[in-house]
């Protein structure tokens, strides 16, 4: 299995010993700061059913999704910018600095191209090829390392253009099979922090797991990233269950003026490792965001509800709750340097 080099590596012996120390490492592993579970196995419902089987109508667009043209004018400008590119991706521009979350930019979330899970059909082609067309990336940061957040060809083809990886423990090993060097690379554990090119950028937890085949879950580690400018303060939460860590975060980097919450894929067989909407806004209170995103939407169906029941749900919470909550189309390029007041469209009704 491990011939392919998509599925990654591994982290080295001296690596392991060195985690052996970790509160978060146990017997070869890491572990969530409290007992989760992976799968629950309700009787009544699969997140693999097609939709004839769940009953779930909508699990994947009617048509193309309709997306915004890349700005790149606003990209490119010295003012602090946040591009959706859908799903967990983005890319930040904060303090005149090009960072690149999560980027996924392929066509199906899968070590290989012939099998694995479609990205949705968009209306501009805004993927893989624009890598070409951006500006140079400072960095890149990756909250963990399955495949619909740690991407081969992506990572590949952004080589030439990043000049540093930040990358929870272990998730390193995946980098420097693909060629990047390891000068490039910084791997930190949670609650770990670094400066960069003036930022601030910090690791916390999160309630999940990794692993990009079975013989390697939970190897690496998982996690949010907080990332603190000179004007603008950013916290993206990675994948992840609803927990107490939220509120710890909030205490130790709160405010943040925008936060980026996991909110989709979630699924019965599955409720402590993904949020529901009605969590993820209620993460963004624990946090103390003052304007929140739903993402892991908008590219890949991944569990058993209408590809656009999270935004809708998430909107209706965030209204009762009195939240902030922008839901921009993807490629649409939101500016960050005043506070957030995005008219709300529906685009995803299609």
């Amino acid at each position: 299995m491990n011939i392919h080099p998509a599925f990654g590596g591994a982290p080295t012996t001296e690596q392991k010993e060195t985690y052996q120390q970790l509160d978060n490492y146990v017997d070869g592993h890491f572990i969530n700061e409290i007992p989760t579970s992976v799968f629950s196995n309700p009787p009544d419902t699969s997140s693999t059913s097609n939709a004839s089987a769940s009953g779930v109508k909508d699990r994947d667009p009617a048509a193309p999704i309709p997306v915004s043209a890349i700005d790149r004018k606003q990209i490119n400008s010295e003012n602090d910018s946040l591009t959706w590119l859908g799903h967990s991706a983005f890319l930040l521009s904060i303090d005149n600095k090009k960072l690149l979350i999560d980027p996924i930019l392929s066509p199906v979330a899968s070590p290989v191209s012939f099998v694995g899970i479609n990205r949705y059909d968009y209306s501009e082609d805004i993927m893989l090829d624009i890598i070409d067309e951006m500006p140079p990336i400072d960095a890149v940061l990756i909250t963990h390392d399955h495949y619909d957040h740690l991407d081969y060809q992506s990572i590949i083809k952004l080589n030439s253009k990043v000049s540093h990886f930040f990358v929870p423990l272990g998730c390193g090993a995946h980098l420097t099979r693909w060629g990047i060097p390891e000068e490039k690379i910084t791997e930190l554990n949670w609650w770990e922090e670094t400066e960069y090119e003036g930022l601030t950028v910090a690791l916390t937890p999160s309630r999940h797991g990794s692993g990009r085949d079975p013989f390697s879950i939970d190897t690496t580690l998982w996690g949010g990233w907080v990332i603190l400018g000179n004007k603008t303060r950013v916290y993206t939460s990675g994948d992840g269950g609803y927990g107490p860590h939220f509120k710890e975060i909030g205490n130790q980097y709160g405010p943040f003026d925008i936060t980026l919450i996991e909110g989709a894929q979630y699924d019965r067989r599955w409720p402590e490792i993904h949020m529901v909407p009605e969590q993820s806004v209620q993460a963004n209170l624990d946090v103390n965001g003052e304007t929140m995103m739903l993402m892991h939407w908008g590219a890949f169906t991944l569990a058993n509800h209408a590809w656009n029941e999270p935004i809708e749900r998430a909107l209706e919470e965030a209204d009762e709750k009195e939240v902030d909550i922008i839901a921009p189309m993807i490629g649409e390029t939101v500016m960050l340097d005043s506070k957030l007041q995005m008219p709300l469209t529906a685009w995803w009704d299609i």
